[in-house]
């Protein structure tokens, strides 16, 4: 499953990924990312959380490369991604690169707090 919200005055799209997800899971999402994606100005931050997923499996890059592309065209200025186990990264360091605007900014922690600094959203 995909669970999508944003933050206008954060100027902060956030995804989280949770349980197992699969390539369906994308295309119910994708009305969520999009509907969000209308309320965030250009140069928006992408919060990226993979803490509450079990398993993707590779059938879902083509998938996440059409979700990382739909971001990039809305303009997105930042990508930070939670990633706590790095054994569920299904190579989106290597699909950044074709699927993101060039020299885009992307930061991986290992958990949130880590994220929201990187953001620079702490209090």
């Amino acid at each position: 499953m995909l669970l999508v919200t944003s933050n206008p005055l954060q100027r902060l799209l956030y995804v989280s990924f949770i349980g197992t997800v699969r390539p369906v899971d994308f295309k119910n999402g994708r009305a969520a990312v999009v509907a969000q994606l209308a309320s965030l100005p250009p140069g928006f931050r992408y919060l990226v959380d993979l803490t509450q997923m079990e398993f993707m499996g590779l059938d879902c890059t083509t998938e996440l490369g059409q979700l990382m592309e739909l971001i990039g065209q809305a303009g997105v200025g930042m990508v930070v991604r939670v990633i706590p186990d790095p054994s569920k990264d299904i190579g989106m360091n290597i699909l950044t690169i074709f699927h993101y605007p060039h020299q885009l900014p992307v930061v991986t922690c290992k958990n949130l707090t880590e994220a929201i600094q990187a953001l620079g959203l702490q209090s």
